[in-house]
């Protein structure tokens, strides 16, 4: 039996009595989108969203639809969440350098879940810099962001969005009513972003944990 995503795909819609036009549309894609995708191969691969959306909705893995494999558990029930050399700022804006994450910190699986379904893997954790989110968050602090946690989750809290070529850290207040954000920092000595829109936000994840040094 193959296991090559395509096949895949067809063969989880065959046994769910799914509809390739269906799927298309609930990714936002015209109604050939998946027919063409499982049948001619094109495109070669699904776009890293729609394989989530899609891995979610028939609750496989993403690593069957042509996703990256599963992070598995230690045997001491630790699972480790990488850290990225970027830095999100709590100030002016931190240019972003290399992304490739290595593992940094392991948790216990239990206590991660708690915080976040998401896998480990699509956890990573940044250092902040500037003191523009303080007290909440101060220059130094690791703060875990959930990539996973953005898009149509999108809610107020603590988020780290990337502004041009930088990356900063900053609360969202969510108007529910006009979908308009205000982008505010915790410290009062820096000013507010007032209605902004959806798509002028570019968000990278939700931060879910912050950890610090204790002098």
């Amino acid at each position: 039996m193959s296991s090559e995503p395509r096949h895949v795909l067809e063969r989880l819609c065959a046994e769910r009595g799914e509809d390739f036009a269906g799927l298309s549309r609930m990714l936002g894609r015209n109604p050939a989108y998946i027919q063409q995708f499982v049948r001619r191969g094109v495109p070669k691969r699904l776009r890293e969203e729609e394989r989530r959306k899609l891995a979610r909705y028939f609750s496989v893995s993403e690593a069957v639809l042509g996703g990256p494999a599963e992070q598995p558990s230690r045997s001491d029930g630790l699972v480790t969440v990488s850290r990225h050399a970027v830095a999100a700022s709590a100030g002016p804006g931190a240019l972003v350098g290399d992304e490739l994450g290595r593992p940094y910190l392991a948790f216990d699986e239990r206590w991660l879940k708690s915080l976040t379904p998401t896998r480990a893997d699509r956890l990573s954790v940044v250092r902040v810099e500037g003191d523009s989110m303080a007290p909440t968050l101060n220059p130094g602090d690791d703060i875990m962001i959930d990539l996973d946690d953005c898009g149509d989750r999108l809610r107020d809290g603590i988020y780290v969005l990337r502004a041009e070529d930088a990356l900063v850290v900053k609360r969202l207040a969510l108007n529910p009513v006009a979908r308009r954000l205000t982008v505010q920092s915790d410290n009062p000595a820096y000013p507010d972003w007032p209605d902004c829109s959806m798509d002028s936000i570019h968000c990278i994840g939700r931060v879910i944990w912050s950890g610090r040094r204790i002098v």
